[in-house]
C-alpha cells in the first residue's frame, strides 16, 4: 500500500495473497495497525498529498489523481477533513511558513535543528489521524535521515 497509494485497494485479492479470509485480515490488520486497511490507504493518501502539497507545484487536482483519487472534490473533502485546512490553504500556509523561517535565519546551521525538528514532527504528529505508532513507522520510511539527525 505504501508504495503504490494510487492503486485501488482490492480486499479479496490482498487477502488471496496472504491466503487469509477478507474478515480475517481486516481483523488481523486492524489490530496490529489500528484502523481497517480501507482507512489505512486514505490516510496513506492523505499523507502523501501533503508531501506533493510541500514539496511540488502540480495542481490539486494533479495531485488527487497522484494518489488515487479521480474526484476532485472528494479528494478536497477528505484532505481537510484529515489536516482542518483546505488542499490550497495547506500549501499557502506551508510556503509562508517557510519563508518566514527561511527571511529569519532558521536555517542558520546554529546545532538547533535537531530541536526544531522535534517540534515540527510534534505539530505533524498533533495533526494527522494516524496512531502514534503507525505514524512513526510511515515517517520513518519516508523520512529516516531526518529522525537520525534529531537522535531517534
Amino acid at each position: 500500500m505504501r508504495e503504490d497509494v494510487r492503486g485501488e485497494l482490492s480486499l479479496a485479492e490482498l487477502a488471496q495473497s496472504v491466503n487469509l479470509s477478507v474478515w480475517r485480515l481486516c481483523h488481523i490488520f486492524k489490530s496490529d495497525v489500528g484502523m481497517p486497511p480501507i482507512r489505512y490507504l486514505r490516510l496513506l493518501r492523505m499523507e502523501r498529498a501533503k508531501h506533493l502539497l510541500e514539496s511540488s507545484f502540480l495542481s490539486v487536482k494533479e495531485i488527487a489523481f497522484q494518489v488515487g483519487l479521480n474526484d476532485e472534490s472528494h479528494f478536497v473533502r477528505d484532505f481537510k477533513s484529515t489536516y482542518g485546512f483546505s488542499p490550497a490553504l495547506y500549501r499557502t500556509h506551508f510556503k509562508n511558513n517557510s519563508a518566514t523561517e527561511e527571511h529569519n535565519g532558521s536555517n542558520n546551521g546554529n546545532g538547533d535543528q535537531p530541536g526544531k525538528l522535534r517540534q515540527q514532527l510534534i505539530q505533524i504528529a498533533k495533526h494527522t489521524a494516524l496512531p502514534l505508532h503507525v505514524f512513526i513507522c510511515l515517517y520513518s520510511t519516508l523520512q529516516l535521515d531526518v529522525w537520525t539527525s534529531i537522535g531517534f
